[in-house]
């Protein structure tokens, strides 16, 4: 599993807690990463593995593949609109996994190549992603 725009790294937290095996978590905020790293070592999880680095960055030279790759940008992010293609076109997603973006409701993604799904809870939005071959 890899969190983009970790934050706190909540998300991944959880995902690890509910059985996932290996989660990535990318951050370029120091002190979001220090938390997260504070956290692990009092938590004691082995399964996670923050990465400090600008999201971009890491989607071009990063060589793992992941099932579940989860999105929260800051809304006011210039390229949010641009994240499904970039992480569809890193190589990054396994051909069975899917894109999870978190965005706001005045974004709509349904005629994006490798959309399938919209959830909508109260005022936050998710958009689902997968490959297609």
């Amino acid at each position: 599993m890899l969190d983009l725009f970790s934050g706190t790294g909540s998300i991944g937290f959880e995902f690890a807690s509910r059985g996932a095996l290996e989660v990535h978590l990318i951050e370029k905020n120091s002190v979001h990463i220090l938390g997260i790293r504070q956290l692990i070592k009092e938590i004691g999880f082995t399964n996670i593995k923050p990465v400090h680095i600008d999201v971009k960055a890491y989607l071009k030279t990063c060589r793992v593949k992941y099932d579940i790759i989860f999105s929260d940008p800051p809304y006011d992010l210039h390229w949010l609109r641009s994240i499904p293609d970039l992480v569809l076109e890193s190589g990054v997603l396994k051909e069975d996994g899917f894109l999870i973006l978190e965005h706001p409701k005045t974004m709509d993604f349904k005629d994006h190549k490798g959309f399938f799904e919209h959830r909508n809870y109260g005022s936050v939005n998710f958009s689902f992603f997968a490959t297609h071959s």
